[in-house]
């Protein structure tokens, strides 16, 4: 039976459903709905999935699903309904940390702006989208998106001139007339209509005002509407169907692994990790000096996968005078983890030894974090020679800790030669 219904499955993007009766278990999303589907019965799947899928699937007894025009409406489609069903196995949503969210600021120009779902509740939004997830997906997702209805967003201001350029924003000289400001409001409105997954109300508002500016002779406002039409018709959303770019949702429940958060401490568990998805984030610290002088610490974020540069902090070390790379990490562990408007990590990658991972854990403990720590051991010239820490987390996360040390060595190092040279400066 499973088989036939794998052969009805169309080849296109969409959303699919695993039921139990009208109860739906879990939502996901795919590329290909064939072939996504087809996944979840190989005869590898405990090895690949773990067993929470493979739980899942015994108690589902129906599959659904829902076509889409492409990949980005796939997207939103998934988040929307995450949102609306709250299904069981989608147990990755349910971790704050996890959550990825667009949020319209309440501005007389709104702005369009990514949100992690632990600062979503401290901040106030005219209109929130999500969950989303994956941060990869959902920035390409906006990248397309901005590109039909060009909006303001958390950088807009420091890069007005390029993003003016290339169209990705509107005229900010021309904004401030209300004409200019009308039609800003309208993309942001056909934005919340989009990722509210009503694209039809688009073609339908976006036609009937082409027809009112022809029939006025603003022929240029007809183009830019017309040209908005077809854009929309005509997604390119190849970046989404990447093969690292689009890697389908898995079912992940982050609670043995990473512990919950209850109040001001997280409930460990003692359920071995599931290797079934990779870490949502990553942060990974080093330290660089020259003998103890102009001393630095950096933190760096890669998640899933990619490196997140927008995220990257500096640390000038305050309580250490001399060579003491323990006792400097120590100190910026501490300052990053009293910022907790940040996005908290699912796995930290520090440089060094036994002294340097138990430091890590140490201060994680202080304050009741149960996030897993690995420190990546050098030989003489400075090259990875081992990974300490948890041998699953190890193995299966070998390639992601590597980039994060290397990206965290590579950051502290230009930190560092740009404060020797500014302290340099000053002596002359």
């Amino acid at each position: 039976m499973k088989i036939e219904l794998i052969k009805k499955i169309p080849d296109k993007s969409g959303v699919y459903f695993f039921k139990k009766g009208k109860e739906i278990l879990y939502i996901g999303k795919a590329t290909s709905l064939k072939d996504r589907i087809k996944s979840y019965f190989g005869k590898d799947l405990i090895q690949t999935r773990g067993p929470l899928l493979v739980d899942m699937i015994v108690r589902a007894n129906k599959i659904d699903w829902q076509e889409t025009d492409n990949v980005l409406e796939a997207i939103i489609l998934e988040a929307n309904l995450i949102r609306k069903h709250q299904p069981y196995y989608n147990t990755k949503e349910k971790d704050d940390k996890s959550f990825n969210f667009v949020c319209i600021t309440r501005e007389k120009l709104p702005r369009v702006i990514t949100v992690r779902g632990s600062s979503v509740k401290h901040r106030v939004f005219n209109k929130i989208y999500g969950p989303y997830t994956s941060g990869v997906h959902l920035r390409e997702a906006l990248k397309i998106i901005r590109k039909i209805f060009p909006f303001l967003d958390d950088k807009s201001k420091n890069y007005i001139e390029f993003y003016r350029q290339i169209n990705l924003i509107p005229d900010l000289n021309d904004l401030p007339t209300q004409a200019s400001r009308k039609l800003y409001l309208q993309n942001i409105k056909n934005i919340k209509l989009f990722l509210g997954g009503k694209k039809k109300q688009i073609f339908k508002n976006l036609k009937k005002e082409m027809h009112e500016y022809a029939k006025k002779h603003e022929f240029e406002k007809a183009g830019e509407i017309k040209r908005q039409l077809f854009a929309l018709q005509h997604i390119n959303d190849i970046a989404l169907l990447k093969a690292n770019s689009f890697a389908d949702s898995k079912i992940f429940d982050p609670a043995p692994f990473f512990g919950r958060r209850i109040g001001n401490k997280a409930e460990p568990s003692d359920t071995k990790i599931s290797l079934s998805a990779s870490p949502i984030r990553i942060e990974a610290y080093d330290i660089a000096h020259m003998g103890g002088k102009n001393m630095v610490g950096v933190m760096i974020v890669v998640e899933e996968g990619e490196l997140v540069k927008s995220e990257y902090k500096k640390f000038r070390i305050k309580t250490q005078a001399g060579a003491n790379d323990t006792g400097a990490l120590a100190e910026i562990l501490e300052r990053r983890l009293a910022h907790r408007e940040w996005a908290y990590p699912d796995l930290i990658v520090v440089d060094g030894g036994i002294a340097q991972i138990n430091m890590a854990k140490k201060n994680l403990s202080r304050i009741h974090l149960d996030i897993p720590a690995v420190s990546v051991v050098k030989d003489e010239r400075h090259k990875p020679k081992s990974i300490m820490g948890e041998r699953e987390i190890v193995a299966k996360y070998k390639r992601e800790i590597l980039l994060a040390n290397s990206e965290a060595h590579r950051f502290a190092i230009a930190y560092h030669k740009k404060m020797r040279n500014k302290n340099f400066l000053k002596i002359y």
